[in-house]
């Protein structure tokens, strides 16, 4: 296994899977998702997934290069996809500040959510957003319609079992009859403690209609009890503007459990890894495995979603409104045109792939390596 010593590759999160992914997977039980999250960061830009040959005919350098999971919970695959994203969401943010609010489960109902992963993640996403919605609906508030983008965690930097959701919200909204932008004051949205107890109060009357349809297994939760203690809704510094909304979502969107860049080292003591104030743990190889697992996100599961002004809904309706109340006399953004992979990776990292890396010479001759995956042709008879 490849470890940070003098000279050696950076450590990654593939090297710990190829190394202790497969005595792993043979002493527990994983759900489907689970084994092939695993085997696709295993084969992830190996040639077992095939790729291509590229040949410079001016000074003879050939440089393979290997094709990409694409697993979203893959740490070497989301750059791309992030940036793509991020850029699409250009044309829906407004001119106004942003607010950040997180809604965390508490600690008495993570398990639940852990056996009724899908059913507790749709609620949480379904309480967060009418929280928010219903508050800024309200006249003694802003009686106006907020745009609202979520986006769902599942870790602790530590990579324990921790949902929440991080909600940025517009500092502000469109009036019921679309006549005025009605703006939230710069610095407050709405107090934690309001937002705490009716996101309490939405998430408990969802839970008790899942379970009495038995769409969930709430186990020794006591319903009750979870009334009454407070829920913790936080909310961190606003943002300025949508350019720090951006640099935001760029890191948060696709971010997964762990990222190459935390892991430090794998010895005979196991895994270390960053956390968080320039602290570290180290864990054994399949203690990092199955804390990484467990954050394996259900089948077409939708971990990003907008809500009131931002869904999908309103792009050309109640948001271009919106932006018009704001800027009357601005143009509509310009819609993103999709660029192909070269030129985004251009444009991000630098890297021309139209030009031999050695020589700097545009003569390429690219063709295909075989695909070990392919089945043979059946022989002549």
């Amino acid at each position: 296994m490849r470890t940070r010593a003098a000279a050696a590759a950076p450590l990654e999160l593939a090297d710990i899977v190829r190394a202790h992914g497969e005595p792993f997977a043979r002493s527990r039980v994983l759900r489907p998702e689970e084994r092939a999250t695993l085997r696709a960061i295993a084969q992830c830009r190996t040639a077992v997934l095939g790729g291509h040959l590229d040949v410079c005919t001016a000074c003879g350098h050939e440089q393979p290069s290997y094709n990409s999971c694409r697993n979203r919970h893959c740490p070497k695959c989301q750059s791309l996809a992030q940036a793509r994203w991020v850029d699409s969401r250009l044309e829906r943010l407004l001119p106004v500040h942003y607010f950040h609010v997180v809604f965390t489960l508490p600690a008495e109902r993570r398990a639940v959510a852990r056996r009724s992963r899908e059913a507790v993640f749709d609620m949480l996403f379904a309480s967060a957003a009418a929280t928010l919605l219903a508050l800024g609906r309200d006249p003694k508030r802003l009686g106006a319609e907020l745009g609202v983008t979520m986006v769902l965690h599942t870790w602790t930097r530590e990579l324990l079992w921790h949902p929440h959701v991080h909600a940025i919200v517009t500092g502000g909204g469109l009036s019921d009859d679309g006549a005025r932008f009605v703006r939230a004051r710069r610095r407050f949205l709405f107090p934690v403690r309001v937002m705490g107890a009716l996101f309490r109060g939405k998430m408990l009357a969802a839970l008790e209609r899942a379970q009495a349809r038995g769409h969930v297994d709430l186990g020794q939760v006591d319903l009750h009890a979870l009334r009454a203690k407070p829920w913790i809704v936080y909310a961190k510094r606003p943002f300025g503007g949508p350019e720090q909304v951006l640099r935001y979502l760029g890191r948060y969107t696709h971010r997964v459990g762990i990222s190459n860049q935390r892991l430090l080292r794998c010895d005979d003591r196991g895994v270390t890894f960053r956390t968080k104030d320039g602290k570290c743990v180290t864990v054994d190889p399949q203690e990092l495995l199955a804390r990484f697992v467990q954050h394996v996100l259900p089948p077409r599961f939708v971990k990003i979603r907008h809500y009131g002004l931002h869904a999908a809904s309103h792009a050309t309706t109640r948001l271009a409104v919106a932006r018009k109340r704001l800027a009357p006399h601005a143009t509509p953004p310009p819609r993103h045109e999709r660029e192909d992979v070269a030129a985004l990776l251009l444009r991000l990292t630098g890297i021309d792939l139209s030009v031999c890396s050695a020589c700097h010479s545009p003569a390429l001759v690219r063709t295909a390596l075989p695909d070990p995956r392919a089945r043979a042709p059946p022989a002549a008879a």
